[in-house]
C-alpha cells in the first residue's frame, strides 16, 4: 500500500472539519489537487461526485474509498480524512465512516491501484468492527492504526512473494543445467545475488531474492543485524555485501536494497 504510507508519511491525513459526506469528500478533492505535479486542469472535485454517483465507494467497517480516475499519466495518489464523530455513508454494513481514502488514479496505474485496494480490503475484514474508531479521539493514533494495516500488507505478501522468486530461481536452475557455463580454466566463479532487506522496528527482518539457500543463510545468520543499522559495506559467511541504496520509514521501517558477492 504504497500511495497510502506515502500520504501518511507526506501529512495528507487530517481530520475532517465536517460530517457531512459532499462537503467531506470535497475537502479531500481539493487536498488533492493542491499536490504539486497534479495536473492542474482536472477538476477532481466534479470527478469525485460524478464517480460516486455511479456508485457507493464504502468498504464496511468504518472505511470508504472513492476515487477519481485521469487520462493521463502520473503516480497514484491519496489524501486520507478522519471523522471522529462518523459520516453518513449509506456503508453496506450502516456503519457511519470514519476513514475516507481518496485515491487519484492516472490510466498508467490502474493495476497499482487494484493491487493497493485489495490489500486494503483484506486488512479492514481482519479488523474489529468500526467501533473501533468510536473511541480513538486522537488523529496520531489513527495514523498508528493505518501504520499498522500497511505493515500487514507487507506481511502478508511476503511468502506469496518468497515463493514466486522460488519458482523463478528453481526456473533459471533449470535452465542452467541444460546450458552449463562452466568458468574458464585457472578463474574461480563469481556469485552475485541482489536482494532486497526488510527491517522492522521489533528487531525482525526479511530478505527478498531469488536464491533460497542464500535466504536461509543469511535470515538465520548475524548479517541481517548488522543490515538494521546503516552500513555501505561488510563481510558475512563469506560474502561481500554492499548496500545500494537505503529507503526509511515511520516506526524504525528500513528497506534496503542490497547486492552479494562471493568467489567460489
Amino acid at each position: 500500500m504504497k500511495s497510502l504510507l506515502d500520504a501518511l508519511q507526506d501529512g495528507r491525513l487530517v481530520e475532517l472539519p465536517t460530517n457531512d459526506k459532499n462537503e467531506a469528500l470535497e475537502f479531500l478533492a481539493l487536498l488533492l489537487e493542491a499536490i504539486p505535479g497534479i495536473q492542474s486542469s482536472v477538476d477532481i472535485v466534479k470527478e469525485v461526485r460524478e464517480r460516486e454517483a455511479e456508485g457507493n465507494t464504502a468498504l464496511g467497517k468504518g472505511i470508504a474509498c472513492p476515487h477519481v480516475r485521469i487520462k493521463r499519466e502520473g503516480e497514484l495518489l491519496c489524501a486520507v480524512g478522519w471523522s471522529p464523530g462518523g459520516i453518513e455513508y449509506t456503508a453496506p454494513d450502516n456503519k457511519k465512516v470514519h476513514i475516507v481514502i481518496m485515491y487519484y488514479i492516472p490510466d498508467t496505474q490502474r493495476v497499482a491501484y487494484l493491487k493497493e485496494l485489495s490489500s486494503l480490503a483484506k486488512a479492514v475484514s481482519k479488523a474489529p468492527d468500526a467501533v473501533m474508531f468510536e473511541s480513538i479521539a486522537d488523529i496520531h493514533a489513527i495514523r498508528a492504526k493505518l501504520l499498522d494495516w500497511v505493515e500487514m500488507s507487507v506481511n502478508d505478501a511476503l511468502p506469496d512473494a518468497t515463493a514466486r522468486m522460488i519458482r523463478l530461481e528453481q526456473k533459471q536452475r533449470a535452465q542452467e543445467t541444460a546450458l552449463p557455463r562452466p568458468p574458464e580454466p585457472g578463474k574461480k566463479a563469481l556469485t552475485v545475488i541482489p536482494f532486497t532487506f526488510i527491517g522492522l522496528e521489533s528487531g525482525d527482518y526479511k530478505i527478498l531474492a531469488q536464491n533460497k539457500e542464500f535466504i536461509d543463510i543469511f535470515e538465520t545468520g548475524k548479517c541481517c543485524t548488522k543490515l538494521l543499522t546503516a552500513p555501505e559495506e561488510l563481510e558475512a559467511d563469506g560474502y561481500h555485501i554492499t548496500v545500494i541504496s537505503s529507503l526509511y520509514y515511520a516506526l524504525n521501517r528500513v528497506i534496503r536494497e542490497c547486492v552479494a558477492v562471493k568467489n567460489q
